[in-house]
């Protein structure tokens, strides 16, 4: 991994803001290593930067958190009517941190090409990552777990999640996809997030079954009561794909807007919104 972030010299002092490099205004995590604030309902998140290698803090320094990598103890299951899933075995508290959405971080034109090969039959794993700072700029990151990847590739999406995507940086700008209890989970409960971001399901306002442009929609199987009864999509993805350079000048808020990339509707289209204050 390029490391391009400077370290921390809290060497004899716990990292905590106002100190630490790392901390530019709050800790991002509290004394049970659960994430702070998650689920907030504020429109700018706060970014997530955790101590890297070449902090001279110790390996048990409460912000390092995502690099530790798997706590809890996850299993791979069958599901009844949207293949396979997962769950977790153990008692999980609101806030910890479950697993990464991880895979190969690809450059556009490749993810471009790689679309381009996907048939009706094939599943999209593919995540387009756009976040728009305040400042109007968008950084993008394109993660595809299709071949090499982790277990977060077998979540499945949910209307009621119990997982909420949050992007973790830890040695460069090119964040870790983590995924954190939403709410306490309790064991054999199978885990998921949901693919539009937990804000929007584009066309759930008219339960259309067909898309406009003749394709099927892809129902959805959460069983949750305000179930949408299809997957997330967004139209926008099925034509000509360019990549954006800046936010829209008449956009008043800033946002992240990642989605499942253009191509045939697959079974898991991939969509994160959420929102940068500063950077």
């Amino acid at each position: 991994t390029l490391i391009t972030f400077p370290g921390c010299v809290c060497l004899k002092t716990p990292c905590l803001p106002g100190t630490c490099s790392c901390l530019r205004r709050e800790k991002n995590y509290d004394d049970n290593l659960c994430l702070r604030h998650i689920g907030s309902e504020a429109k700018c998140a706060e970014p997530v930067f955790e101590c890297n290698v070449l902090c001279q803090c110790s390996d048990h320094c409460r912000n390092r958190v995502v690099q530790r990598g798997l706590q809890f103890h996850l299993q791979v299951f069958k599901t009844d009517r949207k293949g396979w899933g997962l769950r977790t075995l153990d008692f999980i508290p609101k806030g910890r941190f479950v697993c990464e959405y991880a895979g190969e971080v690809l450059g556009f034109p490749e993810v471009q090409r790689r679309i381009q090969l996907q048939t009706i039959h094939d599943s999209n794993y593919i995540i387009a990552v756009r976040e728009h700072v305040y400042n109007g700029q968008v950084m993008e990151t394109f993660i595809d777990p299709t071949s090499v990847g982790n277990i977060g590739r077998f979540l499945n999406h949910s209307c009621e999640p119990n997982l909420l995507m949050i992007p973790v940086r830890v040695n460069s700008m090119v964040p870790k996809l983590a995924l954190f209890a939403a709410k306490d989970i309790v064991p054999e409960e199978e885990l998921s997030y949901d693919y539009s971001g937990r804000f929007l399901n584009l066309l759930d306002s008219e339960d259309k079954e067909r898309l406009d442009n003749g394709k099927l929609r892809k129902p959805c199987y959460c069983g949750a009561e305000s179930c949408a009864a299809f997957l997330p999509y967004d139209s926008s993805l099925y034509c000509p794909l360019e990549k954006p350079n800046t936010m829209d000048e008449n956009e008043e808020e800033s946002s992240v807007f990642g989605s499942a990339l253009p191509g045939f509707p697959s079974y898991k289209q991939l969509t994160l919104r959420v929102s940068l204050c500063s950077v």
